[in-house]
């Protein structure tokens, strides 16, 4: 594709952020890389690691002159981050980021933005349960999807910009309304990251199964379940509190259909389970179709 901006700035150089860097490299869509991070270590380890043409821990010197800065960091922080930076943006610099959750995103930091630096949200569906500027590889984003929320009114240019960045990365690329994102999103990772989570955390609790049994005996569902679970606390404590309204919509939808489902059960109604059991394995084999998973039975658990 070649290069889609002259200086792009990452701020946060965790997983998504060291992806970014590298695959903005590797795909030679941007001359200029800077890398910001806010803990020292990270920027001496990103430095050791060549992501980047410059790195550093000053938010305001890093924005500076960027054509393109993404917000890697926690959706909770994006609001005073982007308070932070915005007066250090050059005019016409475009400002996006990778949250989960797009319309409190917007709320947070679309006011403190001058009219001539124009927000375009992204969310990259996409990562794994590691961290860290070593977790991150050029090709996260391979033909994955990355939703973009631009606000109504966003200019066309820059709206441009950023998904053409994107498709750099391998990604595809659709474009939705922030409380949309917000709704799918819910159902999509949101919910099921909730009730991973749910699931560890009673297994845990369970005082006539120990510990070691339920590690010892995890059968393949409940793995799965622990993969999501391993996801950053931080990040997910965020989401979920800056999504609630559409969390707690889907999760008032998923508990009538849970009690259906109890009741199925308790009435020996085969009928029922089957039909469900049926339709839903349709969903997965869509997903295998779209080329968002693979068809191995082997849940990702594949020898080296």
């Amino acid at each position: 594709m070649g290069i889609v901006v002259e200086r792009l700035a990452v701020v946060g150089l965790g997983l998504i952020g060291s992806s970014i860097a590298r695959g903005a490299r590797t795909f030679g869509l941007a001359r200029q890389i800077v890398a910001i991070d806010r803990d020292p270590a990270v920027v001496e380890r990103v430095r050791a690691l060549g992501l980047a043409d410059h790195a550093t821990g000053d938010l305001a010197e890093g924005v500076a002159e960027a054509d393109l800065v993404v917000l890697c960091v926690p959706v909770g922080a994006i609001g005073s981050v982007a308070a932070a930076l915005a007066p250090h943006l050059k005019p016409g610099a475009v400002l996006s980021d990778v949250g989960s959750v797009k319309a409190a995103v917007v709320a947070a930091a679309a006011p403190h933005l001058k009219p001539d630096n124009p927000f375009v949200p992204a969310h990259p569906v996409a990562g794994t349960e590691h961290s860290g500027p070593d977790a991150g590889f050029a090709t996260l984003f391979a033909n994955r999807w990355c939703i973009l929320t631009p606000p109504e009114g966003t200019e066309a240019a820059a709206i441009d910009r950023v998904q053409a960045f994107w498709q750099g990365l391998g990604a595809i690329t659709e474009t939705m309304s922030p409380e949309h994102h917000d709704l799918v999103l819910a159902i999509t990772s949101h919910v099921p990251h909730l009730i991973a989570y749910n699931i560890v955390g009673t297994a845990a609790d369970l005082e006539a199964v120990t510990r070691s049994e339920v590690i010892k005996f995890s059968a393949g569902g409940f793995r799965d379940f622990t993969r999501i679970a391993a996801s950053d606390p931080t990040m997910w404590r965020d989401i979920f509190l800056a999504n609630k309204e559409a969390v707690l919509e889907m999760l008032g939808r998923f508990n009538e259909d849970l009690a259906a489902l109890a009741r199925a059960i308790r009435w020996g109604d085969g009928d029922a389970l089957h039909a469900l059991f049926t339709r839903t394995r349709e969903i997965r084999r869509g997903i295998v179709a779209m080329g968002q998973e693979t068809a191995e039975p082997d849940f990702g658990r594949r020898k080296s």
